[in-house]
């Protein structure tokens, strides 16, 4: 099923031209009219000051649902808004159905604050494993696509991850303390080192979009929901990059991850952030 919407046409190499399109409509439609524009009363709190939601937000995911599941009947959506509205839909990660797995604005304290740095993820994952991912940042005007086996580009062009020049000290985005507990701050110490630049992430989907391009080392995240994770590992995997939890054991989408975890450039580079990771806590 996935295969076929994948590629299902001779010749066809990517993902159809509807996905990206309905992600840029839902930008277009409900996200960009309310940058910088935002009303008092579009702005809410969910668990705290750093956990915002916006009208953008929810009328994004709503766009987006619509849109995906008429696009390949008999899929199913996993929002961060629909989420929150009702924990149980993340079951649907372990089901049976494609999923969708869509975060209508990562890096929506940037995007109240007027910033560029925010973006749209999408990813479509079936029986836990994710098949292909869009990254969308309307205000630069990026769209990341991988597929499963079949690469990444930024806007149509190829991209790769390399790796860092030998001995190099390794730039890292790492969860921000804002919306980190003490014990997942402890857990970050080991990146403390004079061999490693961390420093706090933004958006994360367009952190994964810089290692994924070379311009960042790796990530270490100590959070696992999938709308923030799942397309950005796909991207950085099919750039030629590697992932892993503290483990040793591959990011699961559906959760139960040994963490913290990382996404680096190469695998070589993922084994020194682990490695310094596992001197944390």
């Amino acid at each position: 099923m996935i295969d076929d919407f994948l590629y299902g046409t001779a010749g066809h190499t990517g993902p159809p031209a509807e996905v990206e399109a309905a992600v840029r409509a839902a930008a277009a439609a409900e996200i960009m009219p309310r940058h910088r524009k935002l009303a008092a009363h579009e702005i809410i709190e969910k668990s705290g000051p750093h956990d915002l939601v916006t009208a953008a937000d929810r009328l994004a995911e709503e766009h987006l649902t619509a849109a995906l599941t008429k696009l390949l009947p008999g899929s199913v959506v996993v929002g961060e808004e629909s989420v929150h509205a009702d924990p149980a839909v993340y079951d649907a990660l372990g089901g049976d159905a494609p999923v969708w797995i869509v975060d209508p604005v990562d890096g929506t304290r940037q995007f109240v604050r007027g910033e560029a740095g925010f973006c749209t993820l999408v990813a479509l994952a079936l029986h836990g494993e994710v098949q292909a991912s869009w990254t969308y940042a309307p205000v630069r005007g990026e769209m990341a696509i991988a597929v499963r086996g079949r690469g990444a580009t930024l806007n149509g062009a190829p991209i790769r991850s390399g790796a860092p020049a030998p001995g190099a000290v390794l730039k890292v985005a790492m969860s921000h303390p804002d919306y980190t507990t003490e014990a997942q701050k402890r857990a970050l110490l080991g990146l403390r080192t004079e061999s490693i630049a961390a420093r706090p992430c933004g958006s994360a989907g367009l952190e994964y979009l810089a290692v994924a391009r070379g311009s960042l080392d790796a990530v270490a995240f100590n959070w696992e929901y999938a709308w923030d994770h799942a397309a950005g590992l796909l991207l950085v995997t099919e750039a030629g990059g590697a992932q892993s939890t503290l483990s040793g054991a591959p990011f699961r989408i559906a959760g139960g991850n040994d963490l913290p975890f990382t996404a680096a450039r190469d695998e070589a580079t993922a084994q020194r952030v682990l490695a310094a990771l596992r001197t944390g806590g």
